[in-house]
Formats: structure tokens, C-alpha cells, sequence
């Protein structure tokens, strides 16, 4: 097989639009962890089920002990929360969130997912998390964008112009 040039393959993926998540789970000592995503996947609705892609380190660890974690789609005010779940913490706004279905959903969010993980596939330098939904909820707020590596606000308003 022909490999394809890394650089190209990430341009092109960009090209998908996806919406902004953020996956939370609550670590050993029921602190919050969360962090960034966009491969959140619906697999199927009976059951409901999703797969989420994590890469090892803080937030693989803490998923595969518990078992369980939360995705939390975006508002499309949420780059903030998106910059500060993909390593730019910000300490003078910690992030607000409560919990919900015994994980940590933040305020604001677009949709909530309570996942329950059924499978791991390890791929490549990923886990993919596969969960049935033991509970969800949403509202009608429009959700934040990513499209060709930057952030959108709605129907395709570049954030960073």
C-alpha cells in the first residue's frame, strides 16, 4: 500500500467540517479531566452508541479506569473552553461545570452525552473508546465549527478572521 504524505492527509481531513467537544470524565481522586475532540462518532441508535479517539496519556488513563465519559458539543461561543481543554488552561476562568449522570458536563453546552464504555480498539497511536449512551440531553443553540483548522461560528462564520 501506497502511504500517503502526513501533511496532505491533515489538509485534507480539515476539509470535513465537525463540531467541538469536550470529552470529561472525573480521574481517581473524582477530580474532572477533560480535553478537546472532534472524533466523536455516532455508531448507531439501537442501542445508542458512540465512539470517541484518544491518544494515551492523562485523559486515556482516566477513561479506561472508570469506564465512563462525557461528551459535551460545544456552543459556538465555546472557543475558550476548546483552547482550554486543548492545553491552554486558563486560571483566571476555571471551567463551569456540574454533575450530571455522575460526570462533569460543562454549562452552556449544545448537547450532553453520558457514555458507558462497551469496547476499546487500540489503532495506531489511538484508543477508540466505543460507549453506549446511558443518557443524553440538548438544546437548540447553535454549535461551535471546525473547518479546514480554524474555528466557525454557525453556518461557516470564520472566529478567527
Amino acid at each position: 500500500m501506497r502511504c500517503v504524505n502526513p501533511v496532505v492527509f491533515r489538509q485534507a481531513a480539515s476539509r470535513f467540517a465537525t463540531g467541538v467537544a469536550v470529552l470529561t470524565t472525573l480521574d481517581e481522586r473524582d477530580e474532572v479531566r477533560g480535553m478537546t475532540a472532534n472524533s466523536f462518532v455516532t455508531i448507531s441508535l439501537m442501542p445508542p452508541t458512540v465512539l470517541v479517539s484518544v491518544k494515551p496519556g492523562k485523559m486515556h488513563r482516566a477513561i479506561s479506569a472508570r469506564g465512563r465519559y462525557g461528551v459535551n458539543v460545544l456552543p459556538e461561543g465555546g472557543k475558550g473552553l476548546s483552547k482550554h481543554f486543548a492545553g491552554g488552561p486558563s486560571v483566571d476562568v476555571p471551567p463551569d461545570c456540574e454533575i450530571a449522570s455522575g460526570l462533569p458536563r460543562l454549562s452552556g453546552c449544545v448537547a450532553f452525552f453520558a457514555c458507558e464504555v462497551t469496547r476499546v480498539v487500540d489503532v495506531s497511536d489511538h484508543s477508540l473508546f466505543i460507549a453506549e449512551v446511558s443518557n443524553c440531553d440538548y438544546c437548540d443553540d447553535l454549535p461551535l465549527v471546525f473547518f479546514s483548522s480554524r474555528y466557525h461560528l454557525g453556518p461557516g462564520i470564520p472566529v478567527d478572521r
